[in-house]
């Protein structure tokens, strides 16, 4: 599955939220929002039975869109 999804526009009954997302050195922002987006909703470490049973591409998380923390370096909000 792809977390960043940069194309994506919103609908009426999707759930929004901001996440103040600070990368690790050498790590994209894009990815670092992707990894939370992925963490926060379908991505997991482990295989689990209902994967089959649920479509994740339409339950999973989106990181659609990134800005920097106005003032700061390396801090943003995804």
């Amino acid at each position: 599955l792809t977390y960043y999804t940069p194309e994506y526009e919103t609908k009426d009954t999707d759930i929004l939220a901001a996440f103040r997302v600070t990368p690790q050195p050498g790590v994209p922002a894009e990815e670092a929002g992707a990894a939370v987006a992925a963490e926060s909703s379908t991505g997991t470490w482990t295989t689990v039975w209902t994967d089959g049973l649920t479509n994740l591409d339409r339950y999973k998380g989106r990181c659609y869109h990134i800005e920097a923390v106005v003032g700061e370096e390396n801090p943003y909000i995804a």
